[in-house]
Formats: structure tokens, C-alpha cells, sequence
């Protein structure tokens, strides 16, 4: 399959620019993967298509303030810093702004809030990636912005709407968007049907969201994400594979950690899963199989992309354009603060 495989038209109108308040009346696309057939609903709904015993999986990692601003040693010209994940303690791979000016060894000064911090370029990768030192590192919650994607323009009053109710490991740029639609009392009322719940952390990139740029699908590279999966998450996701209760994965952040752990196959049959930590950049496609995830949450995604083509790998390609067109027709909100489908 090619990239353009993956392309769909969607009305400007239609990407959110603001959450829905409050969280858990977004709006529910249910899809079936059996017989193709559509419901409309709303996600507090969601509970009466769970079954007692199913373990839902969640990405726990945390929006950090990733974003920086400004100005060039010397120069004075503006810039800006991307953090993309730390390295070791003040060495970070970021993106920056103008990249052709930001050569090795060029100081980027930032202040703000009685605070100073500078970067210092130390390294530029093949794909123009920067390795960047800071000092005053400890400022960052002070200096940076948490970085909302490129297609939100309006302004979000409240930042920690972009992150989920059961954010707790910081390292991310970009939010895990289908947690976003949940609430403690919905949380609540699933534990009370009977779901199980087990947590993750993928601190996830910019390049999840970006769209593929090449044509050929399996020559795409994705930037390595850091990963760490408990003995209690690992346990309890082994327990329900030999109980053959259902994985339900939230989002597809927690899709890639899942199947990139199986995909080591550190346990064998009977342990799909082990726990530890590393660097995944596993990209899903049709064709690819899935060992853990048996039921998917997910956000409407951009056309192109790497989340697009995944879950068509898990529902199907025509299902999917199919379920974004109807969604377009039935005015539903796309992207980031977006409504929800359940893939079941």
C-alpha cells in the first residue's frame, strides 16, 4: 500500500479547536469489525459496551512544557526549541526554528519569570534533529509551553485540559488523545462494572502526529519513543491473555508499546508480554499483526498518518475511510480534541 492509500478530505470546520466540556460528552462512534455497521453515541456511554473482566490499558505518561522561546547569542534573533525527549540529565533531541541557522555551538538564550535557561547546540543528526544542552534545566516548568499541535490555533485557557485525569509520568510532547475523554467518575463506573485497568508509559514524540511524507509506507522511519511497562501491567495483561478476556487498548499510543513488547516475545506463548523498558519506533500498517490488543479507543486522525494507518491495520482499510466519511457527514469533531471511536 502507498501513503496516498491513507488520504481522506476533511472540512476545515471540522477539526476541533476547543475540548468539549465536560470531557465524557464527546461524542462515541461505535464500529464493528464483524459486520461493518456504525452507532452514534456519546463516551459516557462507553460502559455499556464493556464486559465485566475486560482490562483496559492506558498510557499514563504526562504533557511536559516542551516549548521553548528565545533569542540567539549575539545575534538577538528569535528562535524555537522543540524538546523531543531527554537523553541524560540537561541533554535533550529537540527541533528547532530557523534549523538553518542553529549550526553546533550556536547559545540560545531563554528568559522569563525571573528565570534563565540557555541551549546550547551540541549536535545535528541526519535528519536535522538537534542534540541540545540546556542549563537551568530545572526552569523548564517555568519557561517552556506545553506544545499543542499546529492545527489547534485557537487559545486553550486552561493547559491541563490537554492532558488526561490520570497523567503521571512526565516526558511526553503530545497528549495521549483518547484518554482525554475520561473522567474520574467514568473511571469510576467502569471499575464498578468490573474493568480492569493497566497502566503504561510511552513518552510520545512529535512524529506520531506528523503526516508520512514518503510514498512507500514501509520505507517511513519514526523517531525512536522511550518506553516503560511495570511488572504489575505486565502481569496483569499476561493473566488476561491465558484467561481470554479482552485487552482493550486506550489509544494508539499504548497500541505500539503493547505490540512492540509482544513483538520481543521475551515471555513465549504463554507470556506475550515482559516487563522492562527501551526505545520502540515500530510503525503499524496493514499487514501487521496484533498479539495483545483485542479492542480499540481512539481519536479521529490526520489523513496520511501513522496512527491513521494503524488502526486500519487493526479494523481494516475500507472500514475505515468508510467510518471517517460517515463521520464527516455526521459532523462529528476530528484530531486532538476531537470526539472517539470504540473499534470492537
Amino acid at each position: 500500500m502507498k501513503t496516498n492509500d491513507f488520504d481522506y478530505h476533511l472540512p476545515k470546520e471540522l477539526i476541533a479547536q476547543s475540548p468539549v466540556e465536560p470531557r465524557d460528552h464527546s461524542r462515541l462512534m461505535i464500529v464493528s469489525r464483524v459486520d461493518g455497521s456504525i452507532e452514534h453515541r456519546h463516551f459516557y456511554d462507553l460502559p455499556e459496551y464493556l464486559r465485566p473482566g475486560d482490562l483496559m490499558v492506558f498510557n499514563d505518561r504526562r504533557v511536559i512544557p516542551a516549548r521553548l522561546h528565545g533569542r540567539r547569542q549575539g545575534t538577538g534573533g528569535k528562535v524555537e526549541i522543540l524538546l523531543l525527549h531527554r537523553l541524560e540529565p540537561g541533554l535533550w533531541r529537540a527541533l528547532v526554528r530557523p534549523g538553518r541557522r542553529l549550526g553546533v555551538g550556536t547559545t540560545v538564550e531563554i528568559e522569563g519569570h525571573g528565570r534563565r535557561m540557555t541551549a546550547e547546540v551540541t549536535e545535528i543528526a541526519e535528519d536535522g534533529a538537534r542534540t541540545v544542552r540546556l542549563e537551568g534545566e530545572e526552569h523548564l516548568d517555568q519557561l517552556g509551553v506545553v506544545p499543542l499541535p499546529p492545527y489547534i490555533h485557537e487559545h486553550v485557557g486552561d493547559v491541563d485540559r490537554y492532558q488526561t485525569v490520570y497523567a503521571r509520568v512526565a516526558g511526553s510532547v503530545a497528549a495521549p488523545t483518547a484518554g482525554l475523554h475520561f473522567t474520574p467518575t467514568l473511571l469510576e463506573r467502569l471499575a464498578a462494572a468490573g474493568v480492569e485497568f493497566a497502566f503504561v508509559t510511552l513518552h510520545v514524540g512529535w512524529d506520531s502526529f506528523r503526516p508520512v511524507s514518503s510514498e512507500d509506507i514501509e520505507s517511513h522511519k519514526m523517531h525512536s519513543e522511550y518506553w516503560e511497562f511495570s511488572p504489575e501491567s505486565a502481569d496483569a495483561i499476561n493473566r488476561a491473555e491465558r484467561e481470554g478476556r479482552r485487552v482493550v487498548s486506550v489509544g494508539t499510543t499504548a497500541v505500539r508499546l503493547l505490540e512492540n513488547a509482544a513483538a520481543l516475545r521475551a515471555g513465549g506463548a504463554d507470556r506475550p508480554v515482559e516487563p522492562g523498558s527501551g526505545w520502540a519506533d515500530l510503525v503499524i500498517y496493514p499487514g501487521s499483526e496484533f498479539r495483545v490488543v483485542d479492542t480499540l479507543i481512539t481519536n479521529f486522525h490526520l489523513p496520511k498518518s501513522t496512527l491513521l494507518m494503524l488502526t486500519s491495520a487493526f479494523a481494516g482499510r475500507d472500514l475505515m475511510l468508510n467510518a471517517y466519511r460517515v463521520a464527516a457527514e455526521e459532523r462529528y469533531r476530528f484530531y486532538s480534541f476531537g470526539d472517539a471511536m470504540l473499534l470492537r
